[in-house]
């Protein structure tokens, strides 16, 4: 699985949505948020910090309902490109100029069959308070 994010740029006490895209490899799934039972481990995006900037809490997509062979439901979850969306808010007195916010990504990929152990996989934000 691969993590991206786009650049953003806003004023300081402006506020914007960044786009962070997970591609998820053919073959695989990960589960949703949220996920169809809580012992399953859901997709969540946790942002670190970054000087005068804060982030909301992410908007997740809607999830693709599947039926696996190891589950008795079917099951919410993601395949392919998803799109979440992290809201962040400069500060009215942050600093100008570029700083990179960096994220985590945890995620339990499966594939038709099994489930391996979960990973975060970790990412930054490019951010420019004009």
């Amino acid at each position: 699985m691969k993590v991206r994010a786009a650049s953003v740029s806003f004023p300081a006490g402006g506020q914007i949505d960044a786009n962070v895209l997970l591609s998820i490899s053919s073959g695989f799934h990960v589960n949703a948020n949220p996920a169809t039972f809580s012992y399953l481990i859901a997709t969540e995006v946790t942002p670190g910090k970054a000087e005068g900037i804060s982030a909301g809490k992410p908007g997740y997509p809607g999830a693709v309902k599947k039926k696996f062979q190891f589950a008795e439901q079917p099951l919410a979850v993601y395949e392919g490109e998803i799109l979440i969306k992290l809201p962040l808010r400069a500060e009215k007195n942050a600093a100008t100029g570029p700083r990179s916010l960096p994220i985590a990504v945890r995620v339990q990929a499966c594939d038709d069959e099994k489930c391996f152990p979960p990973a975060t996989v970790n990412a930054a934000i490019a951010v420019e308070v004009k």
